[in-house]
C-alpha cells in the first residue's frame, strides 16, 4: 500500500518509516491515520522483526499541525478527538511487541517528541533538539507527554521542560535519560545496527515477550509484571526455539532458531 506522508522500506527483516511530510513533518489528522495504519500492517507482519522511525530531510517532527487547531478553537469535542488520535498512536508503537527504534534526526517537538517517546529506544543526531512548547500555545500536550516524560527522566525534569518550553540538545537529552545515544553520523545506519543486534541471534518469540513483559510492566504494580513474567517463561518452554537454545548451549554451539 502506497502513502502520502509517510514511506516505508525493508532490509534484513527491518522496517524502516520515515515521515515525509513538507516542510516540517507535522503531525496532521491525515499523517496520523497513515502511520496508524503502518504498525499496524508492521506488527501483524511476521517477516518483520524491528522497526525504526525517522523523519524525511531536516525535521523528525516539529509537532501537530496547528493550522488544524485554528478552526477547532471553540470546540471541545473536536480537541478530544485529536489528543484522543494522537494518543491511539503514540500507544500503539508502544505497544507493538518488536523493539521500535526512534532515530530523531533533527527537531522533535510537541507531537513529534511525545512521538518519540512512545517508542521502545531513542537515537538522536547531534542537530537534534527536543521540547514540548505547547503552553506556548495556550495548551498541554497531549499526546502523552504529560505522562511518558517523567517516567522516562523525572518529575523535575518534565515539568521543567513542560513549564518553560525550553528546548534541550541531544547531549542534554541524553543526560536525562530521554535519549540512549547521541549518534555523530550516519544515524540510520547506527539505528539499523543496533535493532539488528537486538534481533538478529535471538529467536523472535522471546524478542515479542520480552518487549511486552518490560513495557507492561513498566507501567503496572510489580506483582502484576512478575506474574506475566512467569507466565511468559512457561509458555516459552513449549517451543522449538527454547528447546534449540538450551541445547545449543549444553553442546556449546551457537543456536539455530527457527522462530516458533
Amino acid at each position: 500500500m502506497s502513502y502520502e506522508f509517510v514511506h516505508v522500506s525493508y532490509e534484513k527483516n527491518l522496517a524502516l518509516v520515515e515521515i515525509d511530510s513538507p516542510p516540517a513533518n507535522a503531525l496532521s489528522s491525515n499523517c496520523i491515520r497513515e502511520l496508524r495504519a503502518i504498525v499496524s500492517e508492521l506488527d501483524q507482519n511476521e517477516d518483520v522483526f524491528a522497526v525504526i522511525i525517522t523523519g524525511h530531510g531536516r525535521f523528525f517532527v516539529a509537532g501537530a499541525d496547528i493550522k488544524e487547531f485554528i478552526p477547532a478553537m471553540g470546540d471541545k469535542q473536536k480537541g478530544l478527538d485529536m489528543a484522543e488520535a494522537g494518543q491511539a498512536l503514540c500507544d500503539e508503537i508502544e505497544n507493538m511487541r518488536k523493539p521500535v527504534i526512534a532515530a530523531v534526526n533533527g527537531p522533535a517537538l510537541g507531537g513529534g517528541l511525545e512521538l518519540a517517546m512512545a517508542c521502545h529506544i531513542r537515537l538522536a543526531a547531534k542537530e537534534a533538539i527536543f521540547g514540548l512548547p505547547e503552553l506556548n500555545l495556550g495548551l498541554i500536550p497531549a499526546f502523552g507527554g504529560t505522562q511518558r516524560l517523567s517516567r522516562l527522566t523525572s518529575l523535575d525534569h518534565a515539568l521543567h521542560m513542560i513549564l518553560t518550553s525550553e528546548h534541550v540538545s541531544a547531549e542534554e537529552a541524553k543526560s536525562i535519560g530521554l535519549v540512549r545515544e547521541v549518534v555523530e553520523k550516519d544515524l540510520v545506519k547506527r539505528a539499523k545496527e543496533l535493532a539488528l543486534s537486538y534481533v538478529e541471534k535471538n529467536s523472535t518469540e522471546t524478542v515479542s515477550r520480552a518487549v511486552e513483559a518490560v513495557v507492561k510492566g513498566y507501567k503496572e504494580p510489580l506483582k502484576t509484571g512478575l506474574k506475566r513474567e512467569q507466565e511468559f517463561f512457561g509458555e516459552l518452554f513449549l517451543t522449538e526455539d527454547a528447546k534449540e537454545g538450551v541445547e545449543a548451549f549444553s553442546e556449546k554451539r551457537s543456536p539455530n532458531f527457527k522462530h516458533s
